[in-house]
């Protein structure tokens, strides 16, 4: 049986071709980073082309287009099927003109989140401190400390150690808690903090002084343990307050901002490039790719001269030289041409899961977003519909986005799973998702329903989910669990 497996090995063997690798790559590059591959591709391979020209008339004004011979010995990559002809008649080739897409600026109201470095703004407020160059050093190191929720987690000794191991800084933890107040100062209020408790402290110190605001430093600081779990009647007997009195402190409390970094620490800039955009004309569904997605591409017609030319001098004078420099250029053409099967290939497979997507999700589209209207829909109904691969729609669906006259959505969520109601109809769980948040939003917040209670009442409305479903949907739609949820 051993003998056997390398033989089985080797039969399952897939090789994939250098166009399929190629093509691969570039389904999974985001629109926004298309036109720089396009140009790296430009740089390192003279023989493409960027731009529509008239190649046709460039061979009736040159006799060594006119008679090309077709021998297989010098035909391109060794493939019986290729000839000059098919990579100069196609070197021009616009997908703009087989594929519908949009070059109306109108049509792509790109929406640009503009995001200063979390990192950065801190290191500007840093400026105003008057500190010397070591101080200058910790501060830094403090700040590149800070988390994506604008915390500091790490304990103080441990950054200490680290300054000291990579920077040689010699230093006190004392120190260190005295420049890290100094950050704690800077805006957003609740920046570098070690906890939670901390973080909440640091912005009530920063409000007006009013009676409630210095009740609720207290119950931070010396009852947050009860806060958190919400004990009530603990907070009112310590307190010796009423239970409205309560409610307006909890409020103040609960009105603060838990994580002050608001954005990822390292974030710069993001775009977001919708690939199609949508429109609902009278009941049907128009779609057009982005015409970023279609650059006009071609192989360079001087490569192609060049390599008739180094064809007649091989067939004159048949040299290891000339030989070497037909075959450096013939690789070069063929590379560009690649490049550009890749690139169309690319842009039929875009419009081609859209267009499956937009007719199986029609109801939503129509009905201008109603999530409650979308089908259970995954990547292999996509994948049977289009005739590829999961993984290639996999590819398209994680990166890509359509704009919508309500807004712009990624492919991904339109790939729900399916829930089979009472009387055997399929949904999506998006739609159980929406009336399970509903059964939150309008419970009595003095007495919050449990998993168990909101399986009960999805039953009766005719969706029979398990309670580690709804607990489940519960977490996907970012819901505490009951006690949690409970107010005054």
């Amino acid at each position: 049986m051993g003998r056997l497996s390398p033989t089985i090995r080797i039969g399952i063997k897939t090789n994939i071709s250098p166009q399929q690798i190629q093509f691969i790559k570039l389904l999974q590059v985001p629109t926004a980073l298309l036109e720089a591959r396009i140009k790296e591709e430009l740089e390192v391979n003279p023989a493409l082309d960027e731009g529509s020209t008239q190649l046709e008339a460039e061979r009736q004004n040159n006799d060594e287009y006119s008679d090309i011979d077709r021998d297989d010995d010098d035909r391109l990559a060794g493939d019986d099927d290729f000839n000059i002809d098919d990579y100069i008649d196609r070197d021009s080739y616009s997908v703009r003109e087989h594929i519908p897409t949009s070059d109306d600026e109108d049509d792509y109201e790109v929406p640009i989140v503009h995001l200063q470095s979390f990192i950065d703004r801190l290191q500007e407020q840093m400026g105003m401190l008057d500190l010397d160059e070591n101080q200058t050093m910790i501060a830094n190191h403090l700040i590149g400390s800070i988390d994506e929720d604008g915390y500091l987690r790490r304990p103080l000794p441990a950054v200490l150690g680290d300054m000291m191991f990579r920077y040689n800084i010699r230093s006190t933890v004392d120190e260190l808690e005295r420049i890290l107040k100094m950050i704690q100062a800077f805006d957003p209020a609740g920046v570098g903090a070690r906890n939670l408790q901390e973080c909440l402290l640091l912005q009530l110190q920063r409000k007006e002084s009013t009676e409630e605001i210095e009740m609720a430093i207290r119950v931070v600081r010396d009852y947050f343990d009860e806060f958190s779990k919400k004990h009530f009647k603990k907070l009112k007997s310590a307190l010796g307050v009423t239970e409205e009195r309560l409610k307006d402190i909890y409020g103040e409390i609960t009105r603060l901002n838990p994580k002050p970094g608001g954005a990822p620490a390292n974030a710069k800039h993001e775009y977001i490039i919708p690939d199609f955009t949508l429109r609902v004309i009278e009941g049907e569904i128009d779609i057009k790719l982005n015409s970023n997605n279609a650059p006009d591409l071609r192989v360079s017609g001087s490569y192609i001269k060049m390599y008739d030319q180094y064809k007649a001098q091989q067939k004159k004078a048949k040299t290891a030289k000339n030989k070497e420099t037909l075959d450096f250029v013939k690789s070069k053409i063929e590379s560009a041409q690649w490049f550009i099967d890749a690139i169309r290939q690319r842009q039929f497979t875009l419009l081609n899961t859209m267009m499956a997507i937009a007719e199986r999700q029609k109801d939503f589209f129509i009905s201008s977003g109603d999530e409650k209207k979308l089908r259970p829909m995954i990547l292999k109904d996509i994948a049977e519909t289009v005739g590829m691969d999961i993984s290639t729609i996999s590819r398209v669906a994680n990166s890509k986005y359509v704009q919508t006259d309500w807004g712009i959505y990624s492919l991904k969520y339109f790939f729900t799973e399916g829930i089979t109601t009472d009387d055997g109809t399929e949904v999506s769980n998006r739609e159980v998702k929406s009336i399970l948040q509903d059964l939150v939003d309008n419970e009595n917040k003095r007495k919050p329903l449990s998993d168990d209670k909101l399986s009960e009442m999805l039953k009766e409305k005719g969706y029979s989910i398990a309670r580690r479903t709804v607990a489940k949907y519960r977490e996907q739609l970012q819901i505490p669990v009951a006690r949690l949820r409970k107010e005054m």
